[in-house]
């Protein structure tokens, strides 16, 4: 696993990174040991809180987990053992996807239990904008997000509000 670990507004000690690596380095073993795995550590403190950002890549697959806490450790510990959950939630697809196998195809009861899940359905036109009139948009609108296709690239873009009031923009790449 290739790792890098970040720190804003906290310098990384090589305890710290070594309990990061330690920690994070076990979610490996739910992986193929020949699959290219890639991982993002941001750690932050915010205030008095202790922010453990993670972000694993395989395959074209992305896990993230967030935790915080008062100690920079146990928010290390914490989104490990989020990202340990979503593996185990997720594991027939994760393994599938990773395999690149086709996804199966549900029984009807699994199609109507996901359906179920499914509360509302919305559509939209969806034309050519600027960032800058999208985060307009989405701030008339007061939603957290906003689905749109940006001017600049023609491509659909997802803007989203941030838990630290900035905002995201979540952009497709390359070909699927």
């Amino acid at each position: 696993m290739q790792l890098t670990i970040k720190g804003r507004n906290i310098d990384i000690t090589p305890a710290l990174r070594q309990h990061a690596e330690k920690k994070i380095g076990k979610l490996v073993r739910f992986f193929a040991p020949e699959a290219p795995v890639d991982g993002q550590v941001v750690l932050r403190i915010q205030g008095d809180e202790h922010v453990a950002e993670v972000t694993i890549s395989i395959n074209g697959l992305l896990l993230r987990g967030e935790e915080e806490s008062s100690d920079m450790y146990a928010s290390i510990d914490g989104v490990v053992e989020k990202l340990e959950r979503q593996i185990h939630k997720y594991k027939t697809r994760i393994t599938r996807k990773i395999r690149g196998e086709k996804p199966y195809l549900p029984s009807d009861k699994q199609e109507v239990q996901v359906k179920d899940q499914v509360v509302r359905t919305k559509r939209f036109q969806s034309k050519p904008m600027p960032l800058e009139e999208a985060i307009m948009q989405m701030e008339l609108l007061g939603h957290d997000f906003f689905v749109f296709r940006n001017a600049d690239n023609d491509e659909v873009n997802v803007l989203y509000k941030r838990r630290d009031g900035r905002y995201g923009l979540l952009e497709p790449e390359g070909a699927v």
